[in-house]
């Protein structure tokens, strides 16, 4: 998965993509996992790290990750490159 290098993202979680003027909001948690997709991390990365500081399990992760990386490619956001 990766996030397309125009796309804006600010430190706030404000997501803009150019490319279809649409513009989204995140919280800190999907802020996090898009700044390790920029940082080129794999889902096995993401996952530890989310796991590791974050009180949730693996099927949970797994469910949210999943829906957040389809949402993420519905809205033109990222590429599915894994």
């Amino acid at each position: 998965m990766k996030i397309k290098k125009n796309v804006a993202i600010s430190e706030s979680g404000f997501i803009f993509n150019p490319t279809t003027g649409d513009s989204f909001s995140t919280n800190p948690i999907g802020l996090e996992i898009i700044r390790m997709l920029k940082d080129d991390k794999s889902k096995d990365e993401i996952r530890k790290s989310i796991l590791s500081k974050y009180n949730t399990d693996e099927s949970t992760f797994e469910k949210d990750y999943y829906d957040f990386v389809m949402m993420l490619q519905t809205n033109q956001v990222a590429d599915d490159s894994e």
